[in-house]
């Protein structure tokens, strides 16, 4: 007989624990611990995850000045548009307001809610006095701002750093076999969180879940429409031959929901658009780390979604700290097994939200990937094609033209 996949699982584990929760809820109720069990391995993965993947990414980027002009235009599309991406979640969720009824209690360690503080001291705080005590503390935004200094700090040393990047490419290897492991545990998490929610909530609960599966669709529709549809149009890039190139690639990540399947389509036919070979070479796997357009918009989402159904007040400039704290962990982890949901849990213990919203939200997590893995791959390709416009290669004709 073939074997289920783990998404499927998943969807195992959430059926038994809505049955569980209907047919006795005092029994799962008591299932609590095991979700919390499964929270707290998600909580272990991510302070070495994005120490190993962070200072190997920038370590092995080299000197800033040999990544050359197309390096330096793909960075700052990609910053530019995945930013587009994070406001448009955080003014889709903030309109619809998926999460508020839901009345999801927290546990003890994670009832907190983040305290209102002013610009300096949220400045100050983004620095660490410690990284062992940000690691300790799950201090997010602090490890990613170690990490992206100690990563600069190799590139510029060069030879002498390369032991240490060497390193930390090997903890990155090593978390992704970690994660993945934790991930075997996915379907208990999963069942035992559903089963405590349903059992002290009844089946309404599952409804804020549905909205939130409709608003992400049609938020990343929007994004696909109007932000990308707008970048189009000014690069002057021609969509009918663009549709024709991309909508393999899409549909293969829509259906696998894998980025890494829909890549060698994605590289063979923005060639074939036009794109030359070092442009698409750089652009399409540079992409993948630093212009997940579909991820981050999810991300933005997801994060105050929980915070809506946990009860919690956020007050704009907390939802925009939170929203670069997003925009900077999200870098790099494209390869990781429930990537948004590893960084969704440590922006979530970051700013006191309950990490059984993130547990809730993996239960779905399969619907929703497939929408953001295709727009992720659909805003990188049109990436490679932007920048080979910006570097003057000309689309209109049949045989591209280098005319600079």
């Amino acid at each position: 007989m073939p074997r289920l996949s783990l998404t499927a699982w998943i969807f195992v584990g959430m059926a038994a624990g809505i049955a569980l929760g209907v047919a006795a809820p005092d029994w799962a109720k008591a299932l609590a611990p095991v979700s919390a069990i499964f929270l707290r391995l998600i909580k272990s993965i991510i302070a070495p995850l994005l120490f190993g993947t962070l200072v190997a990414g920038i370590a092995g980027a080299g000197s800033v000045t040999t990544m050359g002009r197309i390096g330096v235009k793909a960075i700052v599309y990609f910053e530019i548009v995945t930013t587009i991406a994070l406001f448009l979640g955080l003014a889709a969720v903030n309109l619809v307001k998926p999460g508020v009824g839901m009345n999801l209690v927290a546990s003890e360690s994670a009832a907190a809610p983040a305290k209102a503080a002013d610009l300096s001291s949220i400045l100050e705080h983004t620095f660490p006095a410690s990284i062992i005590d940000a690691m300790a503390k799950g201090e997010v935004l602090q490890i990613v701002v170690f990490c992206f200094l100690f990563g600069a700090a190799c590139a510029a040393i060069g030879e002498k750093a390369r032991p240490v990047a060497e390193l930390a490419e090997s903890v990155a290897e090593v978390m992704f076999r970690y994660t993945k492991y934790v991930m075997y545990l996915a379907p208990f998490g999963v069942g035992a969180a559903i089963a405590v929610a349903v059992g002290s909530r009844g089946v309404a609960s599952l409804v804020y879940l549905g909205k939130l599966i409709v608003t992400t669709y049609v938020a990343q529709i929007l994004f696909v429409v109007v932000v990308l549809g707008a970048v189009i149009a000014i690069a002057r890039i021609p969509l009918r031959r663009f549709y024709g190139s991309v909508k393999e690639p899409f549909l293969i990540a829509f259906s696998t929901a894998s980025s890494e399947a829909a890549l060698p389509t994605a590289l063979q036919n923005m060639e074939r658009f036009g794109v030359p070979k070092h442009i698409v070479g750089f652009v399409m796997p540079t992409g993948y780390s630093f212009n997940l357009d579909g991820s981050t918009l999810y991300l933005s989402l997801a994060s105050v979604f929980i915070a809506q159904a946990a009860g919690i007040e956020m007050t704009l400039g907390q939802q925009l700290i939170m929203m670069l704290t997003l925009m900077l962990t999200s870098k790099g982890v494209a390869g990781v097994p429930r990537a948004a949901i590893v960084i969704l849990g440590g922006t979530a213990a970051s700013f006191h939200l309950p990490m059984e919203g993130v547990t809730m939200l993996l239960a779905i997590d399969a619907a929703m990937d497939m929408a953001r893995t295709s727009v992720n791959v659909l805003g990188n390709c049109l990436a490679t094609a932007v920048v080979a416009r910006w570097e003057g290669v000309e689309f209109m004709s049949e045989t591209p033209v280098q005319i600079r």
